[in-house]
């Protein structure tokens, strides 16, 4: 009985890392894009999300042992490995990507305030104040204890589905009968939510949160099953974002653009309950990825470079880590109360390139746990190093099939 219960609390101890990175997935852009491929394609693409669930658990699981056995950043082994130059490369390909992800977060901060009422001129700075405050005022092991309660908000999806009422014979009959329609449409939206569902920003970030919380070679069992929960738990919201949609708004052919049109066609068609929980939901996922994407993308490139970085240091510590975090929250902040930024097509898009860059990262990622002298014996077997490549393979393929069509 001692036993496992100090078991239980070790686990309790090292989690957070996986959880947190696998639900801060389902972010604005994230929730858009299960919208729009409920609402344009019903269920017919919900059977992506059960290989799509398993290439996140492989890929994920193989940053948190990086960061363990190394103690390093992803960033920081590819600049060993490859030299400043390719770090440079990826480093801009990953800024680029993250800045639209950015803006698609204060962008699902405007928009969901603006459902309950509440002015983009209020919502947007108040909630750039509070992601700044949270980090820059924080220490890592407080910060992380508000990121796992954010975690529990996202069953407000969940509770939608279910109040959607939809069929469970035909979401089954698509799980079990998988089709892809050769066709641009269906394709880019399958692009969307393998670069939404494993972003590049989540390996960056995992691996930078496992060296920061200093978890040991020895609790590296439950590390992994921190991963493996979140990778479950984001899916199944994830499944139930395009269930909600597929249920009411593709029958009656409301082709959205945006989670938070999508959380507004709701509620004549399923309720007020589940167009306000639907709503609640964007609010949480946005305020919780606004501060976590400025955080990775300032851990990636503040370890490519060599700069000092962390949550735990102090601002005079990590001065450019700060700089850049603060920077990042501004920028996104001020764009998204811009009027003629096209926020919808930078969210969107944003998601796309996520696919797009994946294989690059992923390329990175197999080259160093793959190399003894990095890992030693704890190096991939055959299996994850097989599907790890099927996954690589199928993003170029499809984005090849997308553009050519």
């Amino acid at each position: 009985m001692k036993r496992r219960l100090r078991r239980i609390a070790t686990f309790f101890a090292v989690m957070g890392p996986g959880i947190i990175t696998a639900n801060v997935d389902n972010d604005a852009g994230g929730i858009a894009t299960y919208s729009i491929a409920g609402a344009r394609t019903g269920y017919e693409l919900l059977w992506t999300m059960i290989p799509i669930t398993i290439a996140l658990i492989i890929v994920q699981e193989m940053t948190a042992r990086m960061g363990v056995v190394t103690g390093k950043g992803l960033a920081d082994l590819i600049r060993e490995r490859y030299g400043i130059r390719a770090t440079f490369f990826v480093m801009v390909l990953l800024l680029l990507v993250n800045i639209g992800n950015i803006f698609a977060e204060f962008s699902g901060i405007r928009a969901s305030s603006e459902i309950f009422g509440i002015p983009s001129y209020i919502s947007v700075p108040l909630g750039a104040l509070f992601v700044w405050w949270l980090v820059v005022k924080g220490r890592y092991k407080s910060v992380e204890k508000v990121f796992l309660v954010a975690c529990l908000f996202y069953l407000s999806y969940i509770i939608s589905g279910i109040i959607a009422r939809p069929s469970w014979d035909d979401i089954m009959s698509h799980v079990l009968h998988p089709t892809l329609k050769l066709d641009r449409g269906p394709l880019f939206i399958t692009i969307g939510l393998i670069g939404t569902t494993i972003a590049p920003w989540m390996q960056f970030f995992q691996q930078a949160a496992t060296v920061e919380k200093g978890v040991k070679l020895k609790n590296y069992a439950y590390s992994r099953l921190d991963t493996i929960i979140g990778g479950i738990v984001v899916s199944i919201v994830a499944s139930f974002i395009i269930i909600t949609c597929g249920a009411k708004l593709y029958p009656m052919g409301i082709h959205i653009s945006s989670a938070e049109e999508a959380a507004l066609a709701l509620e004549p068609l399923a309720g007020k309950y589940c167009s306000i929980l639907f709503a609640f939901g964007l609010l949480n996922a946005s305020l919780f990825a606004a501060s976590i994407l400025p955080l990775s993308t300032a851990y990636s490139v503040c370890e490519a470079f060599g700069w000092e970085s962390g949550v735990n240091k102090r601002f005079s510590q990590a001065p450019t880590f700060y700089a850049l975090y603060t920077g990042l929250i501004l920028l996104g902040g001020a764009g998204a109360l811009i009027p003629s930024v096209p926020l919808i097509q930078v969210m969107y898009w944003s998601q796309i390139l996520n696919g797009i860059l994946l294989p690059v990262v992923l390329f990175c990622m197999l080259s160093l746990i793959n190399n003894k002298e990095v890992m030693g014996e704890y190096v991939n077997s055959g299996a994850l190093n097989l599907i790890s490549w099927i996954t690589i393979i199928s993003i170029v393929i499809l984005t090849f099939l997308a553009v050519i069509l």
